[in-house]
């Protein structure tokens, strides 16, 4: 992180508001981003992010710069994206232009999904998915968490992660397959 950043960082403990403008209007469209993956509605995609920089403003004091600024505050939208998911008991979002990486397994012929399967095939699939394997299969594949961070952010244990990962890859695999043979000629 560079000095500059820091000193912000340390202005805004300070309670100093130009700092802190300064450090919403520097990360506001990327914390946005974030939570609209997670959130239907761009108005509680747009709460949240509010949510997530009042948190982080008060709590700026426990942030120790172990990571980035940009990761530390990331974090904290998605865990208030999740808790609004779940007081509503929402459906997660259709994601936009989303790569899936599978790269748990090491088997990658394991994935064997057909070639032709679109987009919203996937996204589709993954919003079929049960809430406890949606939830990690999105911090996972899309958003790039490893299952240490995964259990954290939901209060879950590594090892719940890493079978909750399992089980909602085979579901999502079973769900395309369905797809593809279903719906396909």
């Amino acid at each position: 992180m560079n000095t500059l950043t820091i000193d912000i960082i340390e202005r805004c403990k300070h309670n100093d508001r130009k700092a802190q403008l300064k450090l919403y209007n520097q990360y506001c469209d990327g914390m946005y981003i974030v939570a609209k993956r997670f959130l239907k509605d761009s108005f509680e995609a747009e709460d949240v992010v509010q949510e997530a920089f009042i948190k982080a403003f008060t709590k700026l004091h426990q942030y120790k710069a172990e990571v980035t600024f940009g990761a530390w505050l990331k974090r904290i939208v998605i865990n208030k994206s999740i808790d609004l998911i779940k007081s509503k008991k929402q459906q997660m979002l259709e994601l936009d232009e989303v790569h899936l990486k599978v790269v748990d397994s090491g088997y990658e012929d394991e994935w064997l999904v057909d070639d032709t399967i679109t987009l919203d095939e996937v996204k589709e699939a993954i919003n079929q998915l049960p809430d406890k394997y949606k939830y990690v299969v999105m911090l996972f594949l899309i958003e790039g968490y490893d299952h240490q961070e995964i259990a954290e952010i939901l209060n879950i244990t590594g090892v719940a992660s890493r079978t909750q990962l399992s089980r909602g890859k085979a579901k999502l695999r079973e769900l395309l397959k369905l797809s593809q043979n279903g719906t396909r000629h």
